[in-house]
């Protein structure tokens, strides 16, 4: 595609992107592995999976099923732990940092203890990255399991408790509950930007055996089947806080992005389309940048919330 005369860069709380598209933590592996398909540095950024301090095993298989208009998954956040993944990849993610593409780190945890150590060797190992997403959708163990980020409360707690050890962009990717309030309460404990929507708690079964689909009862529900309710989500967070909003769930075609721009979202995340179609993304870059031409602004920030409703 011809070069766009309209401006794409957005800037996502700090970090600073040529393009608002962005890929999902957890579908996107950490980069190189999409490299065959297309140039993966014309992207915007790419969040990694998510990484702990130490490696986690994650949940027994099955963990991925097919759902209609989607899919459900129980991975558990297994991953090599930040060491491992750095050992392994450390040195594309740099270079693809370089080329222009911006690489966002994301930790995960089961507990404040385990997000600090995650954060603390993001930031001793990769100086180089541009951001750090913080995982607040992961149980807490020390609390029966409950989501770490879901009330106002349990929110603030964890993103005080990494504030201060973080020293670049901190963005914190929320789960679908309690938007408003959960996204003033981060904003409030210092977040540089907001991520949404995270995957949506559902069932699946097996009418012959009667036994879930998954090794357990329940996973998270993601795909086109949540894009609406993620739109939703994202217009009000974006009437709640000033902080960016970087807007996902279901974002497979660039009508869906530019859905997203309009609710509010600055920047935008594709997930599960790279499963069915690796080049999702890189197409997405290309629909954007016609949608703002046809749309007769001269930067795609002047699109951001643009929704009249």
């Amino acid at each position: 595609m011809a070069k766009s005369c309209v401006n794409m860069a957005v800037d996502l709380g700090g970090v600073k992107m040529q393009n608002p598209v962005n890929t999902a933590s957890g579908t996107f592996g950490f980069g190189w592995q999409f490299e065959g398909f297309f140039d993966v540095s014309r992207l915007g950024a790419i969040t990694t999976k998510g990484c702990s301090a130490e490696p986690w095993l994650g949940n027994p298989e099955p963990r991925m099923c097919e759902v209609p208009s989607g899919m459900m998954n129980t991975v558990g956040l297994a991953n090599p732990g930040v060491a491992g993944m750095l050992d392994s990849c450390g040195d594309y993610l740099r270079e693809l940092e370089g080329r222009g593409c911006r690489v966002i780190l994301q930790a995960a945890g089961h507990s404040h203890e385990e997000y600090i150590a995650a954060v603390e060797k993001i930031e001793e190992l990769a100086p180089w990255c541009s951001g750090i997403e913080l995982n607040i959708s992961c149980p807490n163990i020390a609390r029966g399991g409950a989501l770490v980020g879901g009330t106002p409360e349990s929110a603030s707690e964890v993103v005080e408790a990494v504030r201060d050890r973080v020293h670049r962009p901190l963005l914190v990717k929320m789960a679908p509950v309690r938007v408003p309030e959960i996204a003033r309460a981060c904003e409030a404990a210092g977040a540089d930007a907001l991520c949404l929507i995270n995957t949506i708690n559902g069932m699946h079964l097996n009418v012959h055996t009667r036994r879930s689909m998954l090794s357990k009862p329940t996973g998270g529900v993601s795909g086109p089947a949540i894009h609406a309710i993620a739109v939703r989500m994202v217009w009000e967070a974006g009437n709640a806080v000033k902080i960016p909003i970087n807007g996902m769930g279901g974002v497979a075609t660039w009508e869906d992005a530019a859905e997203m721009i309009l609710a509010g979202a600055t920047s935008v995340t594709v997930g599960t389309a790279n499963f069915y179609d690796p080049c999702a993304a890189s197409k997405i870059v290309d629909g954007l940048a016609g949608w703002a031409v046809e749309q007769g602004v001269s930067d795609i920030n002047e699109l951001i919330g643009a929704a009249q409703c």
